[in-house]
């Protein structure tokens, strides 16, 4: 049973530049930046054929033009309970049009309604239980002035992940172009 989700692959160049937010936080497990990428719609763990359904949906995905992805800052999942350190993503609306566009599709496929609201961000860190509110607290504080970053997007690609824990190393397993 694949683990899938759709995103956005983040270029090389904009991976190298979010590698200055890595490091000096405790209880990071820091993610790779060959993996980092914005998720359009987690998908899950899901039955083979579910997951031949979705490939065919995100085929019909309707033709656009690449659309300008700009991270504007650091931020932390979880309030009291830190699980993740992510570099925040403006939502723009090509880029929530693009998003509500993958939800309707992989739905289409047979895949169960997401119940949680889209934050577009790219994952820099998962954080385990002694990274406390106020050490994420003072990382934040503490971190290199964000500069925004942006990049170009052409495509969606559907990612597999390792089963049951989550992260990477992702694989590539389709790509959609916009256009």
């Amino acid at each position: 049973m694949p683990r899938l989700f759709t995103g956005l692959a983040v270029p090389p160049a904009i991976a190298d530049a979010l590698k200055t937010y890595q490091g000096g936080l405790p209880g990071a497990r820091w993610i790779e930046p060959g993996d980092f990428h914005v998720t359009l719609r987690f998908l899950g763990d899901i039955e083979a054929t579910v997951a031949d359904d979705v490939v065919e949906a995100l085929a019909e995905m309707r033709p656009r033009p690449a659309l300008r992805v700009t991270l504007d800052g650091l931020g932390i999942f979880g309030g009291d309970k830190p699980r993740a350190l992510y570099a925040a993503v403006v939502p723009e609306a090509s880029l929530m049009d693009l998003q509500a566009e993958q939800e309707r599709l992989v739905r289409r496929a047979g895949v169960e309604p997401e119940r949680r609201k889209f934050t577009p961000h790219v994952t820099l860190a998962r954080l385990r239980r002694d990274a406390t509110p106020e050490a994420t607290a003072m990382y934040l504080s503490q971190a290199p002035v964000f500069a925004p970053l942006s990049f170009d997007a052409d495509r969606v690609t559907l990612f597999s992940a390792r089963d049951l824990t989550g992260g990477g190393p992702y694989v590539a397993e389709a790509e959609f172009p916009f256009a």
